[in-house]
């Protein structure tokens, strides 16, 4: 015949080497368990073992459990309480799961199996909600969309913006230019005869048979409107980067 009362006594000084501060005795009236017998109390939570035993957890358990007559060849006498951060909701399904495995493990000694299934659980259930989390707020900060601010862009706002940079472009090239270009005075126009007495108009003709001969040599060359094109959206991604940075700035 089984001795469940030595096997008992056996299991409770396993339980607390193995559990040390984590397992406690208490009194019958606060475990709310139907029973008279001596009750204990397992403290749990989803840490892991290398975890920092100072950081405050937000979620601990107790498991409160109490020796049958008959037991290992019974199932003990089970509950579960949120010390912090647990729903009820998931106490019933935890007890039930819990229960079930006690049935599955009859004839030995089942405590620690139980405990070590509750830890699991309390790692699946609130351990990958607070990763789920953090990744769910790594996820709306990439997918954030930052609104510009300012002007609207248009066909007009474009159109308008080109002529000024064009214009600002010419006054670059200008000051670029020597001092001695922009002040020489224009060439005064000859009359005809003068023109012809100059020798300019030899000159000029014999330029202008040069040229024809030129124009014979070279090869036509073939200006695709993708090179207008291109143009266009290089100006338009200027535009855009400048109102991007006035909206910075402002």
């Amino acid at each position: 015949m089984t001795d469940h009362l030595q096997e008992q006594e056996m299991e409770i000084e396993a339980l607390e080497a193995i559990l040390m501060d984590e397992f406690k005795e208490i009194h019958s009236g606060e475990s709310g368990l139907n029973t008279s017998n001596r009750c204990f109390q397992i403290t749990l939570s989803p840490q892991d073992d290398d975890t920092d035993q100072s950081t405050t957890l937000p979620v601990l358990l107790a498991l409160i459990f109490s020796h049958t007559e008959k037991y290992p060849d019974e199932p003990p006498l089970l509950n579960v309480k949120s010390i912090r951060g647990i729903q009820v909701s998931d106490l019933k399904v935890l007890k039930e799961k819990l229960e079930q495995e006690a049935s599955e493990n009859l004839g030995m000694a089942m405590i620690y199996t139980l405990v070590t299934s509750a830890k699991e659980w309390l790692s699946e259930r609130y351990g990958q909600d607070a990763d789920a989390d953090n990744v769910e707020e790594e996820e709306s900060t990439k997918d954030e969309v930052i609104i510009p601010h300012g002007e609207p862009v248009t066909v007009d706002t474009f159109l308008a913006w080109r002529e000024r940079f064009e214009a600002e472009l010419a006054l670059e090239r200008a000051k670029l230019m020597p001092e001695s270009a922009l002040t020489a005075p224009k060439e005064k126009k000859l009359s005809g005869r003068q023109w012809f007495e100059s020798g300019r108009a030899t000159a000029k003709g014999a330029a202008r048979v040069n040229e024809e001969s030129d124009e014979e040599d070279e090869e036509d060359i073939d200006f695709d409107d993708d090179d207008f094109e291109d143009d266009e959206e290089d100006m338009l991604e200027h535009y855009l980067a400048e109102k991007s940075d006035l909206s910075t700035h402002s």
